[in-house]
């Protein structure tokens, strides 16, 4: 038996431990992933009152394709498989493409905190779209959460009062597009690097702004030094948050690690009370609490489901 304490030069780490740094390590990185998103949504929100939304939509999309392209091709890697013509990217490039066409006008249009909120929904809808298309076994615990989740989101949006906002719907199209980009990721092929498919989904959503941008009628405008900078920083808060959100899943207990995913609801109600004065009430509070709590507990619930059963002693 050796002398030395666990972690000392010389003595074998503890399994337990080096799992549990792992996973506070990859906590903090999705935590520094939803703030660079919240930062970058923002940012875009700031942007709303001088650029057509269509037009922040493919300048991003342009921009974030140009950034990625040139970090492959200095990692040395293709710009091009042929398994990008899978029908599940080509799914995930168009739920991609249409949900910015919807979420980033939302951002613009509606206050952000209540943007941010739908978007937390995403999790539910996934699950559920896993059981009904995937074949996924989703037990009442599950169900129940997802169901008492949705029941948040109407909280939210309060459909039929007189406060109702006919432009939170973009918000729900967007969120609905994101859920079905996470569904289409699921056996993808091994041979798709996350950097790549990236690349691909800042690509899909240029044509879908210009066209939207066409389809609007909304005028070419050309952007201010400050404007340009304020999309740099999107670019380099959004891409940031990626960087960090692949490094958050790579180890741990990935359950705990993908509920803090929910802290970009923290920051984006701190950002849209200090730079945009938003106050959202009590119904608005409620419904955030009551989703976040759904989907907490809907992906605690799919990671124990997942988890093989102890294995047994066999009997003596």
């Amino acid at each position: 038996m050796s002398a030395l304490p666990p972690g000392s030069a010389g003595a074998p780490l503890d399994p337990e431990a080096g799992e549990r740094a792992a996973t506070l390590r990859g906590c903090a990185l999705m935590t520094a992933a939803m703030a660079g998103f919240a930062c970058e949504d923002a940012l875009i929100k700031s942007l709303g009152g001088a650029l057509p939304p269509a037009q922040i939509i493919w300048m991003l999309g342009l921009g974030g394709a140009l950034v990625l392209g040139l970090i492959l091709a200095l990692r040395g890697e293709p710009l091009w498989v042929p398994e990008l013509r899978h029908p599940r990217v080509l799914l995930r490039s168009a739920a991609d493409a249409v949900g910015a066409s919807f979420f980033v006008p939302a951002v613009v249009l509606i206050p952000l905190a209540t943007a941010s909120a739908v978007i937390q929904a995403t999790p539910l809808v996934v699950a559920m779209g896993a059981a009904l298309f995937l074949g996924q076994t989703v037990g009442w615990r599950r169900w129940t959460a997802i169901a008492v989740g949705f029941g948040g989101v109407l909280l939210i949006l309060r459909p039929g009062a007189d406060s109702f906002d006919p432009l939170v719907l973009l918000a729900v199209g967007g969120m609905l597009c994101l859920a079905v980009r996470d569904l289409a990721t699921r056996g993808l092929p091994n041979a798709l690097s996350g950097l790549l498919l990236s690349m691909v989904a800042f690509a899909a959503i240029v044509p879908a702004g210009l066209l939207l941008q066409l389809a609007l009628a909304q005028p070419l405008v050309v952007p201010t030094a400050l404007q340009l900078l304020t999309m740099a920083g999107c670019l380099v808060f959004g891409l940031a948050g990626y960087v960090a959100i692949v490094g958050a899943t790579r180890a741990g207990d990935i359950a705990v690690i993908s509920s803090f995913r929910y802290a970009r609801m923290v920051f984006a109600l701190v950002l849209a009370a200090i730079f945009f004065g938003e106050r959202p009430d009590a119904f608005t509070l409620a419904g955030i609490a009551v989703v976040v709590g759904a989907g907490v507990f809907t992906l605690l619930r799919e990671a124990r489901a997942r988890r093989p059963l102890p294995q047994r002693d066999p009997p003596r």
